[in-house]
């Protein structure tokens, strides 16, 4: 939902996950995860994230394709790749 980010869209996530709507957008506004957003960030990008969705099976980057078929094959195969 990226182009739907906005408070009103933000409060209404919040209610259908049942969270304080007001709280929310007070913390969003205020930056109060901000921090923790720039470390997620850097530790992504220490990892080799380029991009969303990644994925990571057993700790190495999977970058096949993203077909349930070829996921699950990768999460079931015991070798490397």
């Amino acid at each position: 939902n990226q182009d739907a980010l906005d408070y009103d869209d933000l409060a209404e996530y919040a209610a259908i996950l049942e969270l304080d709507a007001s709280r929310l957008i007070m913390e969003v506004t205020a930056n109060v995860y901000a921090g923790r957003v720039r470390e997620d960030f850097s530790s992504g990008l220490r990892s080799g994230v380029n991009g969303t969705p990644t994925f990571f099976i057993n700790g190495v980057r999977y970058d096949g394709p993203r077909a349930v078929e070829p996921m699950v094959a990768a999460l079931t195969y015991s070798g490397g790749w």
